[in-house]
């Protein structure tokens, strides 16, 4: 039996390894089974981004029967909305500071 595993755009963006891997040898992998399928996702998701092996849903009507995927976030932009939230309710220690130490 032969899984087909097919990349995401999340994983490629994520993980430079994969995005390589898309670039020399195209976004569908198959593998013997899907134990050798996660191994291959862990594989690619050492020193980089993280990355895993999800079942397509049952309606999908693609010839994939897995998808490689990511969350693709920008933790720098999420910290900076974490900040501002703080802000808005109040917390203490949320105001700027200048570099004198005063606001």
């Amino acid at each position: 039996m032969s899984v087909v595993v097919a990349i995401k755009p999340s994983a490629r963006k994520r993980n430079a390894k994969v995005g390589k891997l898309v670039f020399e040898d195209g976004t569908r992998h198959a593998f013997e089974s899907r134990a050798a399928a996660e191994r291959w996702a862990d594989d690619l998701s050492a020193g980089d981004g993280h990355v895993w092996v999800a079942s397509a849903h049952p309606r999908d009507d693609g010839d994939a029967d897995c998808y490689l995927v990511s969350r693709a976030t920008n933790a720098k932009l999420e910290a900076a909305y974490d900040k501002r939230r703080r802000r808005l309710r109040g917390d203490a220690g949320s105001e700027q500071e200048s570099l004198g130490g005063e606001p």
